[in-house]
């Protein structure tokens, strides 16, 4: 049995129920695992009425993530979902399955693009990054469906790993409202956004470096022929 990284709370005042989700989403993926999603399946229709999930995770398995995520879009009731401390990588594809979404005003957010481990010939490294491809595009339909944003600009944010505070999650979509301690007791939150970009940084930093050292730094635009990607979206095509 692999580590369990949720946990049920049922209130007794009401039906309502509070899914925690704490920590790395599985240690160990459960893809071709029939155990691990049908015990939370079981646990999440063992009941009724409206639930909440507060999310503090670093991500982890994105296919356990894309089965959290169908799930919680498939259940009957409510789902609020609460972001109090880190929703990052798949941990942001599952709080984009809430009816609505609020974030801690100290909390952050990252999207980025998929990532994994490969070993094999040319073969398999291709049939990787077609993977990740594929992976990627069913991430953005999460993003899309909750953000209405466009799919390039959401794919942009991915390639750059962009971290969001609650302010620029709610500006951008992400979000919904920024938690606050109750209806009577107004907590004012700070007006100014911040969005992260790892890929901003680091050429920030490539330019401050060139200009110290007075090196011209040589761009390369790489292109591809379009028959070669026509070829890859009919691969695509025919997978599907």
């Amino acid at each position: 049995m692999k580590r369990k990284f949720w946990n049920w709370v049922r209130n007794e005042n009401d039906e309502s129920r509070t899914l925690f989700l704490n920590g790395e989403i599985s240690d160990e993926t459960w893809y071709g695992d029939e155990v691990t999603p049908k015990m939370f399946k079981e646990e999440l229709q063992d009941g009724e009425g409206d639930i909440t999930v507060w999310i503090n995770s670093p991500g982890g398995d994105v296919f356990a993530a894309a089965q959290i995520y169908n799930m919680l879009m498939d259940y009957k009731g409510n789902v609020t979902v609460k972001i109090d401390g880190l929703a990052a990588s798949a941990a942001s594809v599952i709080a984009m399955a809430g009816t609505e979404v609020q974030m801690s005003p100290v909390a952050m957010m990252m999207i980025h693009n998929p990532a994994t481990i490969a070993i094999g010939d040319s073969s398999e490294m291709k049939k990787a990054i077609d993977m990740l491809d594929e992976v990627k595009e069913s991430i953005v339909n999460a993003y899309e469906i909750k953000t209405g944003m466009s799919r390039a600009k959401i794919s942009h944010l991915m390639d750059a790993e962009t971290w969001m505070d609650a302010n620029s999650a709610v500006e951008m979509g992400f979000a919904d409202e920024i938690l606050q301690r109750s209806v009577t007791d107004e907590v004012e939150i700070p007006t100014v956004s911040m969005v992260y970009s790892q890929a901003a940084v680091t050429n920030s930093l490539m330019d401050k470096i060139a200009a110290k050292c007075k090196i011209e730094l040589k761009i390369e635009v790489t292109k591809t022929k379009a028959d070669s990607l026509m070829d890859r979206l009919n691969l695509l095509k025919n997978w599907r």
